[in-house]
């Protein structure tokens, strides 16, 4: 197999995409793109043997039916800046490979994130992890960024002393938020990247780890233009039903009534809309 090599992807690395107050994504490199995918799926075959619209076929035909080891030839590595909260539901995603700043090496920056007003809001009052679309009142919004700024520096301040103290650096970090900003290199192979993103872009994961995901989405279709187009009608924007679900949809079809009730009912109307 050739080297693959996208010029578009090569204008952004290691460039900085700005994330929340004081995150970022780097895309730092990359192994292979959508010729990739359809070399390995056509494994006895060269480059240049197939047209674009075969190419883009066959990728199609792979993301819609599930045939995943082609796409796990491409990998991305990249840099990215979040604050600890995100890490710690991004790491749940255990397929891909982290190197992060250690706190014991290192002495941590005191940088916090502060959400924008627009995003500070009250707790969901049917969604038990998430919060309600409005946001709260500018007035209790300044209330809230003071109050976290307060113990934001208040934690720094902390750990300043402990440092100055000659307290060890593993030990004097113990009390910082988790709204401190951290590092770390991510490196992960298309497959697994398709399936971290179809999670965090969806409407119902944190405002903050959707921001990142966006921006590896968008790193990703510079990459692999066909398999993420195929992506985003297939996976992010399809929907799969279940056994019953697929028979209910046949009764509405033929004007008989919908033989799901109670919470099946629900969760098949929420699909719908």
């Amino acid at each position: 197999m050739a080297h693959c090599i996208v010029a578009a992807a090569e204008e952004i690395l290691d460039k900085e995409f700005p994330v929340l107050d004081h995150g970022f994504v780097r895309l730092v490199d990359y192994l292979g793109s959508d010729e990739r995918i359809v070399q390995s799926a056509r494994v006895s075959y060269g480059s240049g043997t197939k047209t674009y619209r075969q190419d883009k076929g066959l990728i199609t035909y792979l993301l819609r039916n599930d045939h995943t080891s082609p796409f796990e030839q491409v990998n991305f590595t990249f840099h990215v800046k979040m604050p600890i909260f995100v890490a710690r539901q991004w790491i749940r995603h255990r397929t891909g490979r982290v190197n992060e700043i250690s706190g014991r090496y290192s002495v941590m920056s005191d940088e916090c994130y502060q959400p924008d007003v627009q995003h500070i809001n009250f707790q969901s009052e049917d969604n038990k992890q998430g919060r309600a679309n409005e946001a709260v009142d500018p007035k209790l919004a300044e209330e809230v960024l003071a109050l976290l700024g307060e113990d934001q520096k208040h934690s720094y301040e902390t750990y300043q002393k402990l440092l100055d103290l000659g307290i060890a650096r593993e030990l004097a970090r113990i009390d910082l938020p988790l709204s401190l900003y951290t590092e770390w290199y991510w490196q992960m192979d298309l497959h697994n990247l398709f399936h971290f993103l179809q999670l965090r872009l969806d409407s119902h994961a944190q405002f903050e780890i959707r921001s990142y995901a966006q921006i590896i989405l968008e790193m990703v279709r510079t990459v692999c233009p066909i398999a993420t187009e195929a992506f985003e009608e297939y996976k992010l924007g399809g929907k799969n039903f279940s056994k019953g679900e697929l028979e209910a949809i046949k009764c509405l079809i033929e004007g008989k009534e919908n033989p799901l009730k109670g919470r099946a009912l629900e969760l098949f109307e929420e699909k719908l809309r």
